[in-house]
């Protein structure tokens, strides 16, 4: 599994840092930071319920 962003779609809610925080963070202006580009097996769930609910479609998931 691999993440990405989309920095420029982001509109800083913060719901992925806060359903994900071992791989998401948020930068000074509060757009979304990937800590872990690759993220272990065991965060799977997290990590596609974290890009379920953003509400700008910024985050993606491959694999």
């Amino acid at each position: 599994m691999r993440v990405t962003a989309d920095r420029d779609r982001c509109v800083g809610s913060g719901q992925c840092a806060m359903l994900s925080p071992e791989v998401f963070d948020q930068d000074d202006d509060g757009l979304v930071l990937v800590l872990r580009e690759e993220p272990a097996e065991d965060l799977r769930e997290e990590v596609h319920r974290a890009a379920d609910l953003c509400p700008a479609r910024s985050l993606r998931v491959h694999g």
